[in-house]
């Protein structure tokens, strides 16, 4: 029934148009890139069509080879799983996740305790970066936790916490507040959409934009040095009400101007369609939904 498939080619294919890369494919095989070239050449033969555009700049996929590569890449990932399934004690039952630094170091790890008393056969590999994992290419991730500002149809998702920005400082700071000689962190938020998230758009909402012209300005280019400098008091932080829930429950930030704020995007899990019915992917949605329905925000 099978014997004609090209099944080794199919999974050469797979791994080039996964990688995007010839060369990154024949490493990840352990074979040389011209290995991989006949390979993919003797697959377009059997097809009857081109799965890849060449170029001096490299490889880039046909319309066809998108197509393929999607429907091989969950065909093997299926089989994959149905393997696993057999040594339930290994690579199942670890699940990979990729969020940002910020996300995973003000909200995620604290909070990972708490998981693993709950279901202790699971572990988490968090995998951190402020660059877009394509989870459709990628299938080390089995799940992503990213802000979003509208939904990608080609994934499952759910939604975790609306986000918004406002100002905090450290308890001391606001205590001796001059307006007059104020001093901000300013950081730059990386952010889908067309947010509006900086100094000049709150101090316009505020009526503050005397601040601008006066204000000492301390810059930052990553959100935890940003709040822990704001934490040690060294200036008000524009800050997102997801990233300081913690910092604010425990005392260490204090709002200024509460009633002021940003609109900003939405926190959301994504996987892969079918990988939320993986037994360590559904069991770590439920437990996000109840620590985000769980966090303060204001």
């Amino acid at each position: 029934m099978f014997s004609t498939l090209p099944l080794n080619a199919l999974r050469t294919f797979e791994a080039a148009a996964r990688l995007g890369s010839f060369k990154a494919a024949a490493e990840e095989l352990s074979v040389t890139p011209a290995a991989i070239s006949h390979q993919v050449k003797t697959l377009e033969a059997w097809l009857g069509a081109m799965l890849f555009v060449r170029s001096g700049q490299g490889v880039a996929l046909t319309q066809e080879g998108e197509q393929l590569y999607r429907q091989s890449h969950q065909a093997l990932l299926d089989i994959r799983r149905s393997l696993e399934s057999f040594s339930p004690e290994t690579a199942s039952q670890t699940l990979t996740l990729s969020t940002t630094p910020a996300l995973a170091s003000a909200w995620l790890i604290p909070r990972l305790g708490r998981f693993y008393r709950a279901f202790p056969e699971f572990n988490v590999h968090v995998d951190t970066s402020n660059e877009l994992v394509d989870l459709q290419r990628d299938s080390s991730i089995d799940l992503a936790i990213r802000t979003v500002s509208r939904d990608d149809p080609s994934l499952f998702q759910q939604d975790l916490m609306n986000e918004c920005f406002g100002v905090y400082g450290a308890p001391g700071l606001l205590d001796a507040l001059d307006e007059h000689r104020v001093e901000l962190i300013d950081l730059r938020w990386p952010m889908p959409g067309a947010f509006s998230v900086n100094w000049k758009s709150w101090c316009e909402a505020a009526g503050s934009q005397r601040w601008l012209g006066t204000a000492r300005i301390r810059q930052f280019d990553d959100e935890h040095y940003a709040l822990s400098a704001a934490v040690a008091g060294h200036g008000l932080v524009l800050a997102s009400t997801v990233l300081v829930a913690d910092s604010v429950a425990r005392g260490e930030l204090v709002a200024f101007r509460p009633e002021v704020s940003l609109p900003g995007p939405r926190y959301v899990a994504v996987c892969v369609p079918g990988r939320e019915r993986d037994p360590q992917v559904k069991a770590f949605l439920a437990w996000l939904s109840e620590e985000a329905a769980a966090t303060p925000l204001r």
